[in-house]
């Protein structure tokens, strides 16, 4: 029985917990890790146990055979969620030796240096602070790793695809040169609710390793849910019905809204805080994102974990993550998510402990205006909502992830990386450490011949005098830096203090006098020293502006092709509500009129034509790309503008 196969202290845990059996997805993973020398996939639903599944078997092989170094390394994609499963697993070990250590930006610095004087247990960490230890702490690597036995990498849909994913099989790679028993490979284990390919994401897992992956497929598609999507056209006051209608459908419920960037979040908070404040009824409202203070949002994570209390938070993909927010009412999504994936992961939020998983939609467009064209009298949103639902509850559809073959980023980063580790290296030697790295499979010898003297002539490399390469001047304050431990991009933010209290960041420097909003709540500035990138404020009334340059996001063609599926049939679908279902039928009728069911460009006015391309957001791009190129080459076009990725 496998219950019995686990250590005394964790059967003893099971027991005081009160679970009458170990789940699906644990079982499984048990065996792989008991029977197997296999690495593990762990593809389950949200709050199916997958942290318990793969530190259940692991901490038992831990305890019955202590590891002399770091045995486990788990690896997360943001801050919060290490936070979150340090707290689980003081639970699970609270009668164990093992020690649990968290290591990111925010650690403190004393429990850092207890773990490297005596290395042992387990070790929760970011990409970015593991590639600063391959740097910093290399001549330490052998006696902090050389007896790794496992690593656990959480929510492995947020990495594959990406150059922050390949960093990720570097620093494995990486690692597997430090250990005692060469012979005797880390296992890898990958945690995800949200997979659309098992053989993309078991290629992935393995990539650089020659031992197979096993996979736990135990996805609920069962699973009761209850959707609903409401459509308003707004105005440009703060009173606009939207807002109203959020008020009221999170009035009394412990409610997360996402929304697709940083500045809804904080208009949507201040709005309902605005409201509450009129109504006299509490502030119970929070925001959440990426350049929030992390006492901020330690406060709102808090807040909607204890079960005693009212909370309603905003936030972006920062608690889209598998964090345990306990159990929430429902999810609010303002405007369309852009992906069915993360739809997935926003749903999964909700519903757990038996309940159906509950998520309102709420679309809004522009007050419309008669004398608008064509393209811009689609409802992009609300179409776009429909689409990814209907591309999951007809055909189970994940947007697939492109394998990263050139990730050019993160050669210039890992070849800086290791010559600043090992202080010294020859061409010779950073050439097969380099090659022998999975993410660089593509990569050319002549190609990073020429990378290597570029990066001379830049002074980011200097060769010895026995010809060995060490950093240049210029590279040594590039590795210097904390941004160059990430391979994305980081832009200059300004933070903003009010007293000693640290609130957060935004990217676009106001005016000394002028209001902005940041946490929902709004704020006159007083000061600015702009060498220090430090702005002073104190609380104030009424409205402020939202601080941050826009981002961008990738919609895949398959979503802008169920769009106009979803234009072009009849179907009146369960979950829209009137308003959203009569601006659907409006937009169909404008769209069959223009016979939009058998062209994709139309005639607007005098010499303006429309294309709806149809193809997502890169192939958008790439047309655009090519009408300016023809412009450029004489054709007579005066102007190209248009909605990514919707028309030009």
């Amino acid at each position: 029985m496998t219950f019995d196969r686990l250590a005394p202290f964790l059967q003893e845990y099971i027991y005081h917990q009160g679970w009458t059996e170990l789940r699906p997805a644990q079982l499984e993973a048990c065996q792989v890790i008991f029977e197997t020398n296999h690495h593990l996939l762990v593809a389950a639903g949200t709050a199916a146990g997958k942290t318990e599944a793969a530190f259940l078997p692991v901490i038992t092989k831990l305890h019955s055979s202590p590891s002399t170094s770091v045995g486990v390394i788990y690896i997360s994609p943001i801050k919060a969620l290490i936070n979150n499963q340090f707290d689980r697993l003081h639970d699970l070990l609270q009668f164990a030796d093992i020690p649990v250590w968290a290591w990111h930006g925010d650690s403190p610095q004393h429990r850092k240096q207890q773990l490297l004087k005596q290395p042992q247990g387990i070790l929760q960490i970011t990409p970015e602070s593991l590639e600063s230890l391959l740097i910093n702490k290399y001549s330490q690597l052998p006696r902090l790793f050389h007896d790794l036995r496992f690593v656990i990498i959480d929510e492995i849909h947020a990495f594959m695809g990406t150059q922050r994913g390949s960093q990720i099989l570097c620093q494995l790679g990486r690692l597997e040169t430090f250990l005692a028993r060469p012979t005797h490979p880390v296992r890898r284990i990958g945690l995800s609710a949200t997979l659309g390919d098992y053989a993309q994401a078991e290629e992935w897992l393995r990539a650089g390793s020659s031992v197979p992956v096993t996979t736990t497929n135990i996805l609920n598609n069962h699973r009761r849910i209850q959707l609903s999507i409401e459509y308003f056209v707004t105005d440009a006051s703060e009173e606009s019905e939207h807002f109203q209608y959020i008020f009221q459908q999170t009035h009394a419920r412990k409610s997360l809204i996402f929304t697709n960037n940083r500045t809804q979040a904080e208009m949507v908070i201040s709005n309902l805080r605005r409201i509450a404040l009129d109504t006299g009824n509490p502030d119970v409202y929070h925001v959440h994102h990426g350049s929030i203070s992390p006492s901020l949002r330690q406060k709102a994570e808090a807040a909607m974990q204890d079960p005693e209390s009212l909370a309603v938070t905003a936030a972006t993909v920062s608690l889209e993550m598998g964090i345990d927010l306990g159990q929430l009412d429902q999810v609010i999504q303002l405007e369309a998510p852009s992906s069915v994936a993360s739809f997935l992961q926003r749903l999964g939020r909700s519903g757990r402990r038996g309940s159906p998983s509950r998520m309102q939609f709420v679309c809004t467009e522009s007050e419309l205006l008669g004398e608008e064209l064509f393209p811009a009298q689609m409802p992009w949103m609300l179409l776009q909502a429909i689409a990814i639902l209907q591309l999951y509850l007809e055909e189970r559809w994940i947007e697939p992830i492109e394998p990263l073959n050139y990730p050019l980023s993160l050669l210039y980063q890992q070849t800086l990386s290791i010559v600043a580790a090992t202080g010294e290296i020859t061409p010779h030697n950073l050439a097969q450490s380099i090659f022998n790295l999975p993410a660089f499979t593509q990569i050319q010898p002549e190609e990073f011949r020429q990378l290597l003297h570029y990066l001379i002539n830049l002074d980011h490399l200097q060769k010895a005098e026995n010809n060995s390469l060490i950093l240049g001047l210029a590279g040594e304050k590039i590795v210097n830096s904390f941004q160059f431990y990430g391979v994305f991009a980081e832009q200059i933010e300004y933070n903003i203090i009010h007293g000693n209290t640290s609130l957060g960041k935004v990217s676009i420097a106001p005016k000394i006098g002028s209001n902005l909003t940041l946490a929902g709540k709004t704020w006159q500035v007083l000061e600015i020293n702009a060498n220090k990138k430090t702005i002073w404020v104190q609380p104030t009334t009424g409205s402020g502006t939202v601080n941050w340059r826009g981002g961008s996001t990738n919609i895949h063609a398959q979503v802008l092709q169920k769009m106009r599926q979803v234009l072009q049939a009849k179907t009146n679908y369960r979950y829209l509500q009137p308003a959203a279902l009569g601006r659907l039928t409006q937009a169909r009728n404008l769209f069959i009129n223009l016979d939009g069911d058998r062209s994709t460009i139309f005639p607007l006015e005098k010499n303006t034509y429309a294309m709806f391309p149809w193809l997502g957001t890169r192939s958008y791009h790439t047309l655009g790309k090519l009408f300016q190129l023809l412009q450029e080459k004489g054709l007579d076009i005066k102007s190209i503008k248009g909605v990514q990725p919707y028309f030009l």
